[in-house]
């Protein structure tokens, strides 16, 4: 008996996209090398600032931001795309990752927190869980035969 074939209805214009908010040019390294692996576009700046600029070229489904910015912080980054239409979808990376943060970042309307070092098999289980709620999929697979 041959197992289901589990598909995602994804249309072509729907394409992943990241952007990563981070001063570490390690993080950047790191993630760009995982999002390229997967077939992501991805994008990253280092201040909400540029973050924003760069939204205004081109849409992000999923935003990872590190926890504390040059100028500003999460929460920063989290009001400022609750503004945006479309909003991408926000995820926050941390050294200290506890649970007074992920209940903090849940509670305030962040979509998950990644805890640092970065984990590849993490990073892609929450950004594709991300981007298929953002994308308004999540709950929609099909079994196919």
């Amino acid at each position: 008996m041959a197992m289901p074939r589990f598909t995602l209805p994804i249309r072509q214009e729907e394409r992943n996209s990241a952007l990563l908010i981070s001063p570490f040019e390690q993080d950047h390294r790191i993630l760009r090398s995982i999002f390229r692996e997967q077939g992501w576009s991805f994008f990253g700046t280092r201040s909400l600032e540029s973050a924003l600029a760069a939204l205004r070229r081109s849409a992000a489904s999923v935003v990872i931001t590190e926890k504390d910015l040059p100028a500003g912080n999460w929460k920063d980054v989290l009001d400022a795309m609750l503004c945006l239409p479309d909003a991408p979808l926000v995820v926050v990376s941390s050294l200290q990752a506890d649970n007074y943060l992920w209940a903090e970042a849940l509670n305030l309307g962040a979509y998950d927190v990644l805890a640092k070092p970065i984990d590849r098999t993490e990073v892609i289980r929450v950004c594709n869980s991300a981007w298929m709620q953002h994308m308004g999929i999540a709950g929609r697979i099909e079994v196919t035969r």
